[in-house]
């Protein structure tokens, strides 16, 4: 049986990493691009951190932890939704790391998303997560 890969997206924005570590961590922010979601944490390793919105018609309230937060650079977090119907135990949760890296005019945005259970959970967390980096590029590049 062969290990199921990691999903990863990346995107390109204008912005230097500072404003875009800023756009990643400020629950107002996040707001703004990532389907209206209410991110509530207060980023300390260790710490937890839940998301509420509403997806697809349906609301949600997903849980995890901090795992890593390295300003302007890395953010690692796992991630749990009741939604996949799966029972809350350590081995359902992915773990998902943002990680910037500064490009003449911008920043590059990679999101990496890991313990996922079948291939057609990485492709469905690819789409869902460059609909989400779309958007955070459309954001900062109206911003400021």
């Amino acid at each position: 049986m062969s290990e199921i890969p990691d999903a990863v997206a990346s995107v390109t924005v204008p912005q230097q990493p500072a404003r875009v570590w800023a756009a990643l961590t400020d629950p107002a922010e996040i707001a703004e691009y990532f389907f209206g979601t209410r991110v509530v944490t207060d980023w300390q390793v260790g710490g937890d951190i839940s998301w509420q919105g509403e997806w697809q018609g349906k609301p949600y309230e997903d849980r995890g932890r901090v795992l890593e937060v390295t300003p302007t650079q890395r953010l690692a977090v796992t991630h749990y939704s009741p939604m996949t119907g799966l029972p809350d135990i350590p081995e359902n949760y992915h773990t998902v790391t943002w990680i910037l890296t500064a490009e003449p005019g911008g920043t590059t945005v990679t999101i990496r998303q890991g313990n996922n259970r079948a291939e057609g959970e990485v492709a469905e967390s690819e789409k869902t997560w460059g609909m989400v980096l779309d958007s955070l590029k459309s954001y900062l590049a109206e911003a400021d």
